[in-house]
C-alpha cells in the first residue's frame, strides 16, 4: 500500500555514494582500530596469500569463488599492468592449491582496473589485458566474468565481452537490473554456452537510465531472470534477498533446469549460513570475494545497493573487538 511517503532507499543509495567520494572520510574510516575488524568479514585479506587460504575454505565448504581484486583506481597503462599481473600470479597460486579445476574458484575483472579509461587507446590496452588473464585461466582449468560497472561503459563492456568470447567462449557476462536496458540484454545473451550473473546494481545512476524505486528494481530483476531461466545460457543469480532465491528455485522447476544449469551468487560475509544450506539442499553456489587494500568504495557501493546490508556492516562492528 502506498501511503505517499518517499522512499528514502535513492536517497540513501545517493548519500552513500558522494560519502565514498570523501577522502578525509575515507582516510579517517580505513585508519579506524575497529574497521579492519569489520572488513576482514567482507573482503578476503590483502594479497594472494590471504584471498587463496580464503577460497580454499570456502570450496572446502562446496562453494565456488569468484575473486575480484580491489585496486586502486587506473591512471595509466602501467598501472592496469600491475593488476594484470596481479591476477596472473593469483590464478598461478590458486591452480598450485588445486583449487581451478572445473571452474571451482574463478576470477571477476573491471575493465576499468585493466585500462578501459585511458582514452582513445582504452578499450585495446584494456582488453589486450584482459586476453592474457583468460589465457592464464583457460591454462589453469578455470574462468573469467567481466564485472560491469556504470552505465556509460556498459555497450564497451559488452563489446569487449564479445571479442573475448570469440577465443574464450566462457567469459561470464554482468548484468544489472536496475538500468531500463538489462531485459533486452539479457535476451540477447541467453544463448547456449552463455554465462550470465545477474545483479541489481550499485552505482549511482539517472533516472533517465536506470529504476530508482525498490521496488521497480525488483520487479526487473524478475523480468529479467524469467528471462534468463528460459533460455539456453547458465544464469548467475546474484541475490540475498529471500524471496529473489525463492523466485529462483520456483523458475527453475518451471522450466525444467537441473541443479547444475545455473547457479547462485552471494558475497563473501553475508548470509554464509544460506549459502550452506543451498549447498547442503544440491544447489551449486559461488561466493564474490574481494581482496586488496582498497576495500572502502567496494563496502560503500555494497551498502548503497541494498541499504538493508547496513545492518549486516553494523551488527559486524557491534560485535567486533
Amino acid at each position: 500500500m502506498n501511503l505517499g511517503v518517499l522512499d528514502p532507499s535513492p536517497l540513501l543509495r545517493r548519500g552513500l555514494l558522494e560519502v565514498s567520494q570523501h577522502d578525509s572520510l575515507r582516510n579517517a574510516i580505513e585508519k579506524a582500530p575497529i574497521s579492519r575488524g569489520v572488513v576482514n568479514r567482507f573482503v578476503a585479506g590483502a594479497d594472494n596469500d590471504a584471498v587463496t587460504d580464503v577460497s580454499e575454505e570456502l570450496a572446502s565448504s562446496g562453494r565456488m569463488v569468484t575473486i575480484d581484486y580491489l585496486g586502486e583506481d587506473t591512471l595509466d597503462a602501467e598501472m592496469a599492468t600491475e593488476t594484470k599481473q596481479q591476477y596472473l600470479d593469483l590464478l598461478e597460486q590458486l591452480s598450485a592449491r588445486g583449487l581451478t579445476a572445473d571452474g571451482r574458484v574463478e576470477v571477476s575483472l573491471k575493465l576499468s582496473a585493466l585500462g578501459q579509461a585511458l582514452g582513445h587507446e582504452g578499450h585495446d590496452i584494456a582488453l589486450e589485458n584482459a586476453r592474457e588473464i583468460c589465457r592464464a585461466a583457460a591454462n589453469a582449468g578455470t574462468t573469467v566474468t567481466l564485472d560491469m560497472e556504470d552505465h556509460s561503459t556498459t555497450d564497451a563492456t559488452l563489446q569487449s565481452l564479445r571479442e573475448l568470447r570469440q577465443d574464450f567462449p566462457w567469459v561470464g557476462a554482468v548484468v544489472q537490473a536496475y538500468l531500463h536496458r538489462t531485459e533486452s540484454d539479457c535476451r540477447d545473451l541467453a544463448h547456449e554456452g552463455s554465462r550470465v550473473r545477474l545483479c541489481k546494481g550499485a552505482y549511482a545512476e539517472p533516472e533517465s537510465v536506470a529504476y530508482q524505486d525498490k521496488s521497480d528494481v525488483d520487479k526487473s530483476y524478475v523480468r529479467c531472470l524469467k528471462v534468463l531461466m528460459a533460455g539456453d545460457g547458465y544464469p548467475m543469480v546474484a541475490s540475498h534477498d529471500p524471496r529473489l532465491v525463492e523466485i529462483t528455485g520456483a523458475l527453475a522447476d518451471r522450466t525444467g533446469r537441473s541443479a547444475d544449469s545455473f547457479e547462485y551468487q552471494m558475497l563473501l560475509g553475508i548470509r554464509p549460513d544460506e549459502q550452506k544450506r543451498l549447498v547442503a539442499d544440491g544447489s551449486r553456489v559461488r561466493v564474490y570475494t574481494p581482496y586488496g587494500d582498497q576495500w572502502y568504495g567496494y563496502l560503500v557501493r555494497r551498502m548503497a545497493e541494498r541499504p538493508a546490508n547496513m545492518a549486516f556492516f553494523a551488527r559486524s562492528v557491534l560485535t567486533t573487538g
